[in-house]
């Protein structure tokens, strides 16, 4: 079984963020902390994994991905509900369950290309750069420049 580097930034930080909450917080909220990741770290697993069938081509149909993800969608619901009513600390597992998004940006910062200062690029005064959209990224089209800057 191999494990994703997202998935391995997110043990990394939910452990760090188990112990540190056990510390400076209370045994409660490092429980609610420590089921939050560990369903976040479920669900996660399971959205990476049907997502990569779904591109892949490997499901029969974008209804069998919406089905897996609507059942998946479900069973994490469960979980949070079974986790408070049977007492865990609704601050912790929230916390828990989010420790998923550090760990998403990080990778994504540490698998991003490599900046060249050798690529081709306009001049900073040429008019091309008026033509380009930022906020679209494409080149502006005629509706665009009739809108302005309002959308």
């Amino acid at each position: 079984m191999s494990i994703d580097p997202i998935e391995r930034w997110s043990l990394a930080i939910s452990a760090g963020a188990v112990v540190t909450s056990f510390a400076l917080v209370s045994p409660g909220f490092a429980i609610g902390v420590a089921v939050g990741a560990a369903l976040e770290s479920v669900n996660f697993r399971g959205l990476l994994r049907s997502t990569r069938l779904l591109f892949q081509g490997m499901l029969p149909s974008q209804r069998a991905w919406t089905a897996g993800f609507a059942l998946r969608f479900g069973l994490l619901a469960f979980g949070i509900c079974a986790a408070l009513y049977l007492g865990a600390n609704a601050a912790g597992l929230l916390v828990g369950l989010s420790l998923v998004i550090p760990a998403v940006i990080i990778e994504a910062l540490r698998s991003r290309p490599e900046i060249s200062e050798n690529l081709p690029a306009p001049d900073p005064d040429d008019p091309s750069w008026d033509r380009w959209n930022a906020w679209l990224a494409r080149e502006k089209v005629e509706n665009d420049e009739l809108e302005g800057d309002d959308w």
